[in-house]
């Protein structure tokens, strides 16, 4: 648990637009359900998704113990992957009257994301359309529309290969906690990923 690990977690990384720490702590609901727990349950029920569908699917991590990992190696097990694309799952931390999801894409920067800032952005609005069909609304609290373009991320900046980060629901929210700790929900969002993907890869 990244929470077990200050340290290690603090540990500043150099991310190509600057410096920032290794990985973070995540959010979690009133309850206490952590939003390290809902990412892995999703990445799970999006793997057996896309199985399905013969795809080859590479998870960041092997369970939901220990911690990490950083963000600099979270990026180069897609880069050494050579993946068709990149999903990073996480759930917002947002004001408790906030709701909604959003998606994140890399700026282009020259030297790091110039090459795939458009490819990434065509994930992007893949996954936002096909997002919407989980029912969760769209955020109106942060970002644009649900779009936010970012250059401060390594999971973004550090990327060879088209990537997007999507924050699922906010998890101080209530009514968007009730559905991010639901399995039903949790397939649901597996479905919304996977159209996403046959949407960006053969659209």
């Amino acid at each position: 648990m990244n929470w077990a690990h200050p340290d290690e977690i603090g540990r500043l990384v150099d991310i190509g637009t600057g410096a920032k720490a290794c990985n973070t702590t995540g959010t979690a609901t009133a309850d206490g359900f952590p939003e390290a727990r809902f990412n892995w349950e999703v990445a799970l029920a999006v793997r057996a998704r896309l199985e399905t569908l013969r795809a080859v699917v590479v998870l960041t991590r092997a369970d939901n113990d220990g911690w990490g990992p950083c963000i600099t190696e979270r990026a180069a097990i897609g880069n050494e992957a050579a993946a068709d694309a990149v999903i990073s799952i996480h759930a917002d931390g947002g004001p408790d009257d906030g709701r909604g999801f959003h998606v994140i894409y890399p700026a282009a920067v020259a030297g790091l994301t110039d090459d795939i800032a458009g490819e990434s952005y065509r994930l992007a609005q893949a996954l936002h359309a096909a997002y919407q069909s989980t029912g969760m609304p769209i955020a109106d609290y942060i970002a644009t529309d649900g779009f936010s373009e970012r250059d401060d991320l390594g999971g973004l900046t550090l990327s060879d290969v088209p990537v997007v980060f999507l924050e699922a629901g906010n998890m101080r929210n209530d009514a968007d906690a009730a559905l991010l700790t639901d399995p039903e929900f949790h397939a649901a969002i597996a479905e919304a990923i996977a159209t996403a993907l046959v949407e960006f890869l053969t659209g």
